[in-house]
Order: C-alpha cells, then sequence, then structure tokens
C-alpha cells in the first residue's frame, strides 16, 4: 500500500514539474530567421554565460552614433565545442557580425558568425550542435 502511494505521490510531482521546466526555456521566436543583418563594430562585452551567451559589439552608424547590438549565442559548453573561448572575443576588438535580427527592431540578433578583422578568424557557434 505504502508502496503504491509513494509512486502515485512521485507521478503527481513529475506532473506538475514538468510544464514548469518546460516554460523555464525560451525560444527564438523573437529572432526573425527569414532576414539577416550583417554589422561592423567594437566589441563592448562578450557575456559567456548560461544558459546563453551575449557578444554585445558597438555599432557606429552613418550619422556617428553608437549603438550597441546584443547578439545572443548558445551556453559555453556549446561555444566550447564550437572552438569559441572567451578570450577569442574581447573587448577593443573589431568584429563583423552576421545575426537574425530581433522582430520588434531593437539592436539585438541571434549570433550566426563572428569574424575577428584583426586576422579574419571567423567563429560560428552553431558548430557546436554538431554530433561528432
Amino acid at each position: 500500500m505504502m508502496h503504491t502511494y509513494s509512486k502515485r505521490i512521485l507521478a503527481t510531482l513529475a506532473l506538475l514539474i514538468i510544464p514548469v521546466v518546460t516554460l523555464a526555456h525560451h525560444s527564438g521566436a523573437m529572432f526573425d530567421d527569414t532576414k539577416a543583418v550583417t554589422l561592423t563594430g567594437v566589441i563592448k562585452e562578450f557575456q559567456y554565460t548560461n544558459p546563453h551567451s551575449w557578444l554585445l559589439v558597438d555599432i557606429k552608424g552613418p550619422d556617428g552614433k553608437v549603438t550597441t547590438w546584443g547578439f545572443e549565442a548558445e551556453g559555453p559548453s556549446s561555444l566550447l565545442r564550437a572552438g569559441i573561448r572567451k578570450s577569442d572575443l574581447v573587448p577593443g576588438m573589431e568584429v563583423t557580425v552576421i545575426g537574425h535580427p530581433m522582430k520588434d527592431g531593437r539592436p539585438a540578433a541571434t549570433l550566426m558568425k563572428a569574424t575577428r578583422l584583426s586576422d579574419n578568424k571567423q567563429f560560428t557557434p552553431a558548430v557546436g550542435f554538431a554530433v561528432r
């Protein structure tokens, strides 16, 4: 009897927890994957953190005004599998970044590729998802 009761409690807890975990992870629905932006600027910061990393790049517009763009990437473990270390993209470096922009026009995008201008080295985060 006690064994059956314990199973019911565990099953109930699992049913309550699963939806919460599912809701905790957001999708990429805010990005427009039918469009791409290519921007060149200077790295302000590389937030190499879980669950998602952010590359912040200062972009100078045609009017001279600087806007900080945020490029969302995978977490550190996926970036490491793609060969991207925090020390590869440091503040002050010039980069060209390609990404899918936000649908609402805010200055943010997914990080599809970053090219370090000093040596033309390319960084592609999605490579970290490849099965080897």
